[in-house]
């Protein structure tokens, strides 16, 4: 039951994911984990990906129109939005990306060793998961 439940977890998700994979290119695999639909907050929901960075991975310039917190879970990752100094995390550090913020930077800090987050985003029902920005 519990795998049934995952699968339609997954299968809904993956639409919703579908811009965000499209944008995820040069390295990067976008894994979606759950969508919860937040009935405290009507109109709102909670999203959970993993994001694999190959060696050299990045994804291109974006925003979420969301609140995304990051949890680096191996190897480095390296992070920046605009107006803000770049930033290289480790595994156990964290970062947060706000609704207005331009996401200048995001790649794997390793040409050798692949790279692995988990992102949580809080967003509104039905919103892009990402947003390309030129």
């Amino acid at each position: 039951m519990r795998s049934v439940l995952l699968t339609l977890v997954v299968s809904a998700t993956v639409g919703l994911l579908g811009t965000f994979a499209a944008a995820a290119e040069d390295g990067a695999i976008v894994t979606p984990l759950m969508q919860k639909d937040l009935p405290n907050y009507p109109g709102k929901e909670g999203l959970m990906i993993s994001v694999k960075y190959e060696p050299g991975g990045s994804s291109p310039i974006h925003k979420h129109d969301a609140n995304a917190f990051v949890y680096v879970l191996e190897g480095s990752i390296v992070m920046q939005v605009k107006g803000e100094k770049e930033v290289t995390l480790s595994p156990g550090e964290t970062y947060y990306e706000g609704p207005s913020d331009i996401h200048l930077v995001s790649r794997n800090a390793s040409t050798s060793k692949p790279a692995k987050f988990i992102v949580v985003l809080l967003k509104n029902k039905d919103a892009p998961v990402v947003m390309p920005v030129e």
